[in-house]
């Protein structure tokens, strides 16, 4: 089977994360910037984010009220920010509680705040004062909120992957000298004890080359082999979490759950440069979706799933610097999107899924293995599946791969069998779902 060229395989993924989100428990948030002169207010966009979109996680860069009030009722976990200019404070334990006080008490449990982030990317401020009051701000803040009988509410702080001193290849990962037993021993071992994240923000965009591009952007490229593990990693997301990895690794934290803070890639930047584009943000964004939610973790890391919050919610007109740091949204300012990577309830950005109130369909699993595929296409195909939509100039041959052909062969026997769960069975290959898989000028039968 020939390979597939860049657009026939994001084809295939926007047919597959359309299903995943409506058929599986997906999870994804969102870095829900303001930088901005043209934005909808907050009480517009809570209700589109929970009405129109899949995306249960949203990420504030502050404690706004009017923000934080505006995701009441909507069940969107929330992450608020405490300023850094707070953090001196919030080391003392009297400041603390009345930061919770005012921040916290007045909106949870309606808006369910889930974690306060304690600054934002601290280290990379060089701020001596404040990066030594950070961890007993956490500290401080943690104890706060369970005096309140806010124990649900977690803490932590996000850190830019500046934090480490070596990152290639990822077994090399280490802290930076200085920070790595005084500030990250403890704050690891403060996660450790509260059962929080260790947040890092994650952008292969910072760390692509012209030779490393679809290295960062998922696609099928040789990887950059580890000698000192065997790994040979296949995209630069895994290998920037996996050096995170080894370097809580290094201090005896390897255990800490991680969370991805921030990644994302922009869909506009300076003129002529390669690999900014709609298409390559659509493409990053819906492999990073498809890969946080798959539950394969990363080669040091296996069998995990990641919080991950995309940066970010919409393009930010006033933000400074290069023009890329003002289109990294996939929303514009009217909540139409930039590119559509599955996360709006039926396709409505069309070329998508379509829901049905009615309608059942039976597709294949997106774990499946290509043997069972296989078999799944030829007992469908010889016991009643109309199959020449799959054939080559049918309707449904492209994409020509074996999870989109035996999706199509699954339902049509699914359809014409009865439609009882047990017909879409497949040795557990099959998956029912009430959101139409049709696409273009494929449709598959209900």
């Amino acid at each position: 089977m020939a390979p597939l060229s860049p657009a026939k395989t994001l084809a295939v993924l926007m047919v597959m994360i359309h299903l995943f989100f409506s058929a599986t428990a997906v999870s994804i948030g969102v870095n829900y910037g303001a930088f901005a002169d043209n934005l909808p207010p907050p009480a517009q966009v809570a209700p589109f984010i929970k009405e129109r979109t899949y995306i249960n996680r949203v990420k504030l860069f502050d404690c706004n009220p009017d923000f934080i009030r505006a995701f009441a009722g909507t069940g969107i976990s929330l992450m608020i920010t405490a300023p850094n200019g707070d953090i001196p404070s919030l080391a003392n334990a009297t400041a603390a509680r009345a930061w919770v006080a005012a921040n916290v008490a007045p909106f949870y449990p309606a808006t369910d705040i889930s974690l306060i982030a304690v600054g934002n990317e601290i280290m990379a401020t060089s701020d001596k004062f404040l990066i030594a009051r950070l961890v007993p701000a956490m500290r401080s803040l943690s104890a706060a909120l369970s005096a309140a009988g806010f124990h649900k509410i977690r803490v932590s702080t996000p850190h830019s992957l500046g934090i480490l001193s070596a990152s290639e290849p990822p077994s090399s990962g280490r802290f930076r000298r200085g920070y790595d037993r005084v500030i990250f021993g403890p704050m690891l071992k403060f996660h450790r004890e509260t059962k929080t994240p260790f947040i890092v923000n994650p952008y292969p965009y910072f760390g692509y080359t012209d030779r490393t591009l679809d290295y960062a952007l998922f696609r099928p490229n040789p990887g950059k082999y580890d000698p000192a593990t065997g790994i040979n990693y296949t995209n630069m997301f895994d290998a920037q979490l996996d050096a995170v990895y080894a370097a809580m690794n290094r201090l005896g934290y390897g255990d800490v759950e991680i969370a991805v803070g921030e990644t994302g890639w922009p869909s506009m930047a300076e003129p002529n440069q390669a690999g900014v584009s709609v298409e390559d943000a659509r493409s990053f964004n819906l492999n990073l979706i498809r890969k946080v939610n798959s539950g394969k973790g990363t080669p040091r890391m296996p069998n995990r799933t990641f919080e991950t919050y995309i940066f970010s919610l919409f393009n930010e007109n006033l933000k400074p610097g290069p023009i890329a740091e003002r289109n990294f949204g996939l929303f514009r300012p009217d909540l139409t999107p930039v590119y559509d990577v599955g996360i709006l309830r039926g396709g409505q950005s069309g070329g998508g899924a379509r829901p049905s109130p009615t309608g059942r369909w039976c597709v294949a699993q997106l774990g499946a293995s290509n043997q069972a595929l296989q078999a799944n296409i030829d007992y469908a195909c010889s016991n009643g599946a109309d199959c020449k939509q799959i054939e080559v100039g049918g309707a449904c041959f492209e994409p020509n791969t074996l999870l989109a052909h035996a999706s199509f062969a699954m339902n049509s026997y699914f359809q014409k069998a009865g439609r009882h769960d047990f017909n879409c069975d497949f040795s557990q290959t099959g998956v029912i779902t009430a959101t139409d898989p049709s696409y273009g000028t494929c449709k598959f039968s209900s």
